[in-house]
């Protein structure tokens, strides 16, 4: 692959920073004050998701230069255990895996922007995401471009932001450090909360997922994905600080856009007005990231099986174009089918069961890597425990209190094995 077909370590790394920062990190708080208030609480809540997604993200550093190939979890899980379980990952990020952080970034550009351009949310949502479609059809140069900018635009203004939050005197706080932290991490709705703060993560193994277009990519890939972890999750925790220190607890709880009611606090109407601008602008970023990874799982996984051959196809300049819209297509359709909460439940449950998966094939790679070729994860196996922990520890909890969702994501997983068979019997047919 030439060098205008791959990226380097900053596109790299800019791709992780894009996936992570979306829409959870500026709507889910407002869901976690419900229950959790202290702030203590909050802050082991960030710190917790930080911690898992850099032990994930060493896994999937260790997998992706031992097994070098696009494809993520599809291509992990294939090589650690079984295709089925490949197949089923990949299906999983077809159908919801990028498709409904997508569509939720969609929403939220919607409900921060549309309001001050005097269209529907609706609609801002459905034309940004097909005009990103548009553009990632073209070239992975200009892809690359897109991507280097809107980035390195997204994390000057969260600086911005922070900056401001840091320096200017709060009329009202929801800053409370006092004891009740310690019954409050003991609680259901601790954990609950936790699966936001995990989905508001969710994006720090993007990398993992063009690994045939990365240069050096045994080198590249566990910095992009360590380096893009790290300054993501510093953002993270100064950002909940702005939004509880210049915000009464009323004045959050329960709210999507705390973005948008902070900059308001902060700035006064106009000001809001204008950080609203910003705060779309990065979930822009984040939907053009996963625009850009999602279909190179379908692309690959469709070179495997039959059923999929005709998503395989490539452009000649390397674009999987029938793949990227096949994914816009399941986009848009759930665009009108879900809510907000119940896609964030719904995605989270399943993309955090197939992580674990893939981190504990980390040990099935240990034992096949012989030569000790690309790169070890350091202080194992204590990173890939941590990463188990705390996913089986979501994972209960979500399937305790939020049984619905849970089991919408395992009925997915039915769906998916209904397809590999029919993919089996189709394959089979065609080779006759």
């Amino acid at each position: 692959m030439t060098k205008s077909h791959t990226i380097g370590l900053f596109t790299a790394t800019a791709i992780v920073i894009a996936n992570m920062i979306g829409v959870g990190i500026f709507t889910s708080l407002g869901f976690q004050l419900v229950e959790t208030v202290n702030t203590w609480s909050i802050i082991i809540l960030w710190s917790l998701g930080a911690l898992m997604a850099l032990c994930g993200a060493l896994s999937y550093a260790e997998l992706g230069t031992y097994w070098v190939r696009s494809g993520g979890e599809y291509h992990f899980l294939s090589k650690a255990f079984h295709p089925i379980l490949g197949y089923l990952s990949g299906w999983v990020s077809l159908t919801i895996g990028f498709s409904a952080p997508v569509a939720l970034s969609g929403m939220a550009l919607g409900e921060y922007v549309a309001p001050y351009l005097g269209v529907s949310s609706m609609a801002l949502a459905i034309g940004t995401i097909f005009t990103i479609s548009l553009f990632h059809s073209v070239s992975i140069k200009r892809s690359s471009k897109l991507q280097n900018t809107i980035t390195m635009l997204t994390v000057l203004l969260i600086l911005l932001f922070v900056y401001f939050g840091l320096t200017q005197t709060p009329i009202e706080s929801a800053i409370l450090w006092d004891q009740s932290w310690k019954k409050e991490i003991t609680l259901p709705a601790f954990a609950v909360s936790f699966v936001y703060v995990s989905f508001s993560y969710s994006g720090w193994n993007a990398a993992a997922y063009i690994v045939d277009e990365i240069q050096d990519v045994r080198k590249n890939l566990p910095r992009a994905l360590l380096l893009g972890t790290a300054v993501v999750s510093l953002l993270y925790l100064l950002l909940n600080f702005v939004f509880l220190s210049q915000n009464s607890l009323e004045a959050i709880r329960g709210q999507l856009e705390i973005g948008q009611i902070t900059a308001i606090s902060l700035f006064g109407k106009k000001g809001g007005a204008f950080i609203s601008f910003g705060i779309g602008f990065m979930l822009l970023s984040s939907i053009s990231a996963m625009i850009w990874v999602g279909p190179r799982v379908t692309q690959v996984m469709a070179e495997d099986h039959s059923l999929w051959r005709w998503f395989s196809k490539k452009t000649r300049n390397k674009i999987p174009l029938r793949a990227i819209w096949l994914q816009t297509l399941i986009t848009l359709m759930l665009l009108f089918t879900g809510t907000f909460e119940q896609l964030m439940i719904y995605s989270g449950f399943v993309l955090q069961l197939f992580a674990a998966l893939v981190v504990a094939g980390v040990f099935i790679a240990r034992l096949k890597n012989k030569s000790k070729s690309g790169f070890r994860s350091p202080l194992f196996p204590i990173p890939q425990i941590v990463f188990l922990m705390l996913s089986f520890w979501v994972l209960l909890y979500l399937v305790i209190a939020q049984p619905l969702e849970s089991v919408l994501g395992l009925l997915n997983l039915v769906l998916g094995l209904l397809v590999f068979n029919l993919d089996d019997f189709y394959s089979k047919k065609m080779s006759k």
